[in-house]
């Protein structure tokens, strides 16, 4: 028996058991293919290309100036400044990179040169 197909056992059935495929119930093959044109493929692709959350990014870009504001309050805390004074000037730092639209690098004009 092969594949559940088959004698169980080709004792006293008179053939050596091998089993064949039956190639009178072959299905005809497609003449045609279809194939999907350039306007299919533009609307495939505009549906896996979708513009980002504007939710994450903002998430993401509150995160990383937070890391900036943690990082300048380490290195306040080790050059010796009160916890109060901390406080103050990372506040002040915060609103100034909340300011710049959470850019965290510095404007550069049209040559790459920070203005």
């Amino acid at each position: 028996m092969y594949n559940g197909i088959g004698l169980s056992t080709p004792r006293g059935s008179g053939t050596n058991g091998h089993v064949q495929r039956n190639w009178a119930l072959v299905k005809p093959r497609q003449k045609e293919q279809t194939y999907k044109n350039e306007q299919d493929l533009t609307n495939l692709d505009a549906v896996t290309h979708r513009q980002p959350n504007q939710e994450i990014l903002d998430h993401e870009r509150k995160r990383k100036i937070e890391l900036k504001c943690a990082e300048f309050a380490d290195i306040l805390e080790e050059q010796g400044f009160s916890q109060e004074a901390i406080n103050n000037k990372v506040g002040n730092y915060r609103k100034l990179l909340m300011g710049q639209g959470g850019k965290l690098e510095p404007p550069v004009n049209q040559w790459g040169r920070v203005s």
